[in-house]
């Protein structure tokens, strides 16, 4: 579940997760963007995900299940982020804070509005107010969703990893829970504060961001899914936007590089927003030489 709100906050919160369903909106015919990188003994391919959805929505098409079929391995961006006994400690070592309480790090009207969306999502004031700002944040944004009927279990890694282990493939990640954990936890006091204050203006609109957002997602259209997803962050959120997509996609690009060096065919799952835009994924690849074509 914090796994998910992480990604969850890259569209609520950032404008984009904070960045991540389909109702009417839905397409007719679902066409989400893949990717293939290729040498003589190696495929890797690359597909931009929905963290969490609705139930309803259609993403799965011909082209996509072939490349799941032909792949040894799938590879998301983390795993272990679902289990307990993994997030609980890291939760409590880099997100409460038990020496400075939020509510003095807010003006009062923002914690009074924070505390209520608190309270709405069932969270006891006293454990609430030792949150750290950005976990705060991250927990917030995802409550909107959860209510407008998204679901974490029915985000695109669920599904694909659940098939994969079934199919006895190799499941591998990009980066560990305490990696994607302290993408938040390093920000500087000020820009913590800034994400939460962010969050609090922007909480009510999440659900039809993410609409928004998995629109252009399932309808494969690049243009809109970069402007929903990256130009705001870019423009408004510098701190994160370096931190969560450049210096990520700059270190993913140069992991891809080493599986190119060996044999065989993976399958690359990230959150769509980290193939699209000036810095993605495939930019930094082609820094490296390598040239990642769109097949779907």
């Amino acid at each position: 579940m914090f796994h998910s709100s992480i990604k969850t906050l890259r569209r609520a919160v950032v404008g984009l997760v904070s960045v991540l369903a389909l109702g009417a909106a839905t397409p007719s015919l679902a066409d989400p963007a893949l990717w293939v990188v290729k040498d003589k003994d190696s495929t890797i391919y690359l597909f931009g995900t929905v963290h969490v959805l609705r139930p309803q929505t259609q993403w799965r098409t011909p082209k996509l299940d072939e490349a799941l079929k032909t792949s040894s391995e799938l590879v998301t961006e983390v795993v272990g982020a679902d289990d307990p006994a993994v997030m609980q400690p890291l939760m409590i070592q880099y997100g409460v804070d038990r020496t400075t309480p939020l509510s003095k790090k807010l003006s009062p009207a923002d914690w009074d509005k924070a505390k209520g969306y608190a309270a709405e999502m069932g969270l006891p004031p006293a454990a609430f107010d030792a949150f750290r700002p950005w976990m705060a944040s991250i927990t917030l944004a995802l409550g909107p969703m959860l209510k407008a009927g998204f679901d974490p279990k029915k985000g695109v890694e669920q599904v694909l990893s659940a098939e994969a282990k079934a199919a006895g493939k190799s499941l591998g990640s990009l980066e560990t829970p305490e990696q994607q954990i302290r993408f938040f936890a390093d920000l500087s006091a000020k820009d913590e504060v800034d994400l939460l204050e962010s969050t609090l203006e922007e909480i009510d609109e999440g659900p039809a961001k993410l609409d928004a957002l998995v629109t252009a997602w399932a309808g494969g259209d690049l243009k809109a899914l970069e402007a929903e997803f990256v130009t705001e962050m870019r423009g408004k959120y510098p701190p994160l936007y370096k931190s969560l997509i450049v210096a990520r996609n700059t270190a993913w690009a140069g992991q891809l590089k080493t599986k190119l060096d060996g044999k065989g065919v993976s399958f690359i799952a990230v959150g769509a927003g980290h193939l699209v835009g000036p810095d993605s994924v495939q930019a930094e690849l082609a820094k490296l030489g390598i040239k990642a074509e769109r097949v779907q």
